[in-house]
């Protein structure tokens, strides 16, 4: 079964900690609602933009969580 996972980085892709530790999730569907639901935590808590994988193969990102911006 596959694991979706995010990675938080600054703008310039250094990987930064969470300010909001996410669960493994088990689709991607549930993956995007968590990030819907606390991607301002993480905003404030010092992360840019995040990345989604599907296991190790990334499905997509950099996103930015800067509103308006993207």
């Amino acid at each position: 079964m596959a694991t979706w996972t995010w990675r938080f980085e600054k703008t310039d892709g250094t990987e930064v900690q969470p300010a909001v530790q996410p669960e493994e999730f088990t689709t991607q569907g549930d993956a995007e609602s968590w990030i819907g639901e606390h991607w301002k935590d993480l905003l404030a808590g010092g992360a840019d933009q995040v990345h989604l994988f599907e296991d190790t193969t990334a499905i997509y990102g950099p996103m930015s969580l800067h509103a308006g911006e993207a």
